[in-house]
């Protein structure tokens, strides 16, 4: 029996391609609308996360046609691969700013003006990692594919870790908050809402990650390569939750952006409250 196809081990679902591309192109659509409307400037990154999801599916779709074809086959690879270290930027983000909102920086394990840094640090090691081990997986050459691979778990893994650190300091936070409140957390609950939807969308993120590194370490004769259906609940599906979730809670309920901030600066020198 011949092999399948070079790149595949199956036909990619031409129906799933294109429900996932109209989900994440929707969801991205409604981002930009809200991250105008907001000022939310920070939350880029995870809009340009979505909309990579969104041409990784068209790539998907594309190669249903011709599944030997290697650009189709390339863009769907590095855009579905790398996308989710645009997300963890920005949600990494948030955090920071949602910490100095309610001015409970002494409960941070971290100072504020390194957390971002630090996580934002270890996520852009992740992307470019990844896209370079899958820059690499795209060549002939059977070592340099096999380098490339490697490269792309060491990349998967740094993203793990640097997540799992992230929710622990955020879980650190949280619970001293809970025990000694600050007087700005207590004026309204919108924070806590979306700290919820930071929980939600890291823990997704991480099995999605998780899910990616058992992949690549099955390799490409591997049992989850070998499935497309695997690619769809635990990378698809967690994804697209992601996004419409931040649709759902968008950042700004809590953190507010440059607009709106630039507002309560102007009355607070009107008050006087400014030195």
């Amino acid at each position: 029996m011949s092999e399948k196809f070079e790149h595949y081990h199956y036909t990619p679902s031409l129906a799933g391609a294109i429900i996932f591309a109209v989900g994440f192109f929707l969801s991205s659509g409604f981002h930009v609308v809200q991250l105008t409307r907001t000022k939310t400037w920070y939350f880029i990154p995870l809009v340009v996360g979505a909309l990579m999801e969104a041409v990784g599916y068209i790539g998907r779709a594309i190669s249903n046609r011709d599944p030997f074809a290697l650009t189709p086959y390339l863009i769907q690879a590095l855009f579905l691969l790398i996308a989710p270290a645009l997300y963890a930027a920005s949600i990494y983000m948030i955090l920071g700013r949602l910490i100095t909102t309610i001015e409970a920086e002494h409960h941070s394990m971290i100072r504020v003006n390194w957390l971002t840094k630090i996580f934002v640090a270890g996520d852009v090691l992740s992307f470019l990692m990844q896209s370079t081990g899958g820059g690499m997986m795209a060549k002939e050459d059977a070592d340099s594919a096999k380098r490339g691979e490697r490269i792309v778990l060491g990349g998967l893994l740094v993203q793990i870790l640097f997540f799992g650190f992230f929710m622990l300091a955020t879980v650190i936070f949280d619970r001293r908050l809970r025990k000694s409140p600050t007087q700005a957390s207590q004026m309204g609950k919108e924070w806590r809402t979306l700290l919820i939807a930071l929980y939600v969308a890291s823990l997704f993120i991480l099995v999605r990650s998780a899910f990616r590194v058992i992949e690549y370490v099955q390799g490409r004769e591997g049992y989850l390569m070998k499935k497309e259906v695997w690619l769809y609940i635990f990378d698809a599906v967690l994804m697209l939750s992601v996004t419409v979730l931040f649709n759902v809670v968008h950042p700004s309920v809590a953190v507010p952006g440059r607009k709106r901030k630039s507002a309560e600066d102007g009355y607070a020198l009107r008050s006087g409250d400014l030195s």
